[in-house]
């Protein structure tokens, strides 16, 4: 007999839809066969399959059992395969009587039977919604990312014998509710916030700009003047993320198998990295590619804390998918894209030693040391960073200082107003905020007053800022328009934006 089961398997972020088509001979020496480019992990599954049929009290038929999965062109990973090929196996062999139609089927298999999690299932459950599939059904530990989806019919299976009587309509499973998860996300406490840090007003002022506009950004400056605390503060004035942008994250963790206990991801990913991780850490790859740190911090912060301690072949990585919001990865097997839209936060010492032009500590490092380390940042890559921020020293009167400065929740509002007129902005293309704007899209939505035309014309003039540098200032005043609620960039603007510029342009 012959039986058809729907499943899925992952191939970079999207779901692929297999057909697992189990045929068992009437008549044959007993035998299992599994084809359809299956990995290690899906040709083990017949032993798993084998003895969770055998452990749920029911018998495997004693003849040659052929599984294929198809399309046979794809490659099959995973153990998500184990569920559909137990259900085609006892359907075929008539233990299932129910014919099986419009249900798609995933979950790994213990001996005994027990449904366990598999990376990737919200990709698998938004695969079968957009083929029109009503029913899916999963291990209950993936329950929590798959119910994000609505339009399908989730049910949570906890074991072989469960789904079986299920199946043959002895003991139901109720399919479990769907849930308005944007109520159920919770407000996130920071252990870092911008009230808790003494001085460096031009920074924070700085990283509020960022954050409303999504700006790169470079923190520098000598150890011990805030430049870790200040970025670890950050997130705290960040705005939170739509109900798309949740969607998105939460689907790379799946993937990335990172999940675990928690339902969804509600809050914009913060990552850091050390200087120690490989570019394919970094970005992804693999010889099954996976999401790397540029992924994993799509729609949230991207932190390299001392940034020129990295490998130079590694931060060069970073080029496309600054600029592209995506990183392309090339195998044999094929292309994968995984998106990287994410926000540098870096922080660099001046030189080696952290001192160069220290007022109290003098700096040992030879004038070709600090030129070799300064290196280490190519200048396409210091291209993609808006802002360029010194850190100085803090003044010991302000480190003794009870005067607390402006918490992040306020800063925060500020953020919110601004991103919510650039979402105005940009609304029906392909951008979010001013961070993404291209040249053609700055000519369009960015006003001028004469005023900050005559401005910028003078600093072309004496700074002899280049076109990049040029659409670069106007981008941060667009932000720092929004921030003051105003339509028009003003000149103060443009010379507050001018102030960000890199010393080495």
């Amino acid at each position: 007999m012959l039986a058809k089961i729907f499943s899925g398997t992952v191939i970079g972020l999207d779901g692929i839809l297999i057909e697992v088509e189990v045929d068992v001979a009437s008549k044959s020496f007993p035998g299992f066969t599994i084809v359809g480019l299956p990995d290690k992990a899906v040709g083990e599954a017949k032993e798993r399959v084998r003895a969770a049929i055998n452990n749920a009290s029911f018998k495997i038929p004693d003849t040659r059992i052929t599984v294929n999965l198809a399309p046979a062109d794809i490659p099959k990973v995973g153990s998500a395969f184990d569920l559909p090929m137990a259900v085609g196996i006892l359907s075929a062999g008539g233990i299932i009587k129910k014919e099986i139609q419009e249900s798609l089927f995933i979950g790994e298999l213990s001996l005994r039977g027990d449904v366990r999690r598999v990376p990737g299932a919200i990709s698998i459950a938004l695969l079968a919604k957009s083929k029109k599939i009503k029913k899916i059904f999963v291990s209950r530990e993936n329950i929590a990312e798959v119910v994000l989806v609505d339009g399908i019919e989730v049910y949570p299976v906890d074991s072989l014998v469960d789904l079986i009587l299920h199946l043959n309509e002895v003991k139901l499973i109720s399919p479990f509710p769907h849930k308005d998860f944007i109520s159920l996300i919770k407000e996130e406490k920071y252990d870092n916030l911008f009230e808790d840090i003494k001085g460096q007003e031009t920074a924070k002022r700085a990283l509020e700009i960022a954050a409303a506009g999504s700006h790169n950004i470079i923190l520098k400056g000598p150890p011990g003047t805030g430049k870790t605390l200040l970025s670890r503060a950050f997130p705290s004035i960040l705005p939170p993320m739509e109900k798309e942008e949740i969607l998105e994250v939460t689907k790379i963790y799946s993937v990335a198998g990172l999940l675990q206990n928690q339902s969804f991801i509600a809050s914009r990913p913060f990552r850091s990295p050390h200087h120690t991780t490989s570019r394919i850490g970094l970005v992804g790859g693999g010889s099954n590619p996976s999401p790397g740190e540029i992924s994993l911090a799509h729609r949230g912060v991207l932190f390299l804390d001392e940034i020129p301690e990295f490998p130079r072949t590694t931060l060069e990585s970073l080029r496309q998918p600054l600029e592209d919001g995506f990183i392309t990865i090339s195998r044999a097997s094929g292309t994968l894209i995984f998106p990287s839209r994410f926000l540098l936060l870096a922080a660099s010492n001046p030189c080696p030693c952290g001192y160069l032009g220290h007022e109290k500590k003098p700096c040992h490092c030879l004038p070709g040391t600090i030129l070799k380390y300064r290196k280490r940042l190519s200048g396409p890559l210091l291209d993609r960073i808006d802002l360029h921020i010194d850190v100085p020293s803090v003044p010991e009167e302000k480190l003794t200082s009870n005067i607390l400065s402006e918490s992040s929740q306020k800063v925060r509002e500020r953020v919110v107003k601004a991103r919510e007129i650039q979402k105005k902005r940009f609304k029906g293309l392909k951008i979010f905020n001013n961070g993404e704007m291209s040249s053609a899209q700055i000519k369009r939505f960015c006003q001028l007053t004469p005023e900050a035309v005559d401005l910028l014309k003078q600093a072309i003039a004496k700074l002899s800022l280049s076109a990049r540098s040029y659409f670069k200032t106007i981008k941060i005043s667009q932000t720092i328009a929004d921030l003051n609620g105003k339509e028009k960039i003003e000149a103060s603007y443009v010379a507050e934006a001018l102030q960000f510029r890199s010393h080495d342009e």
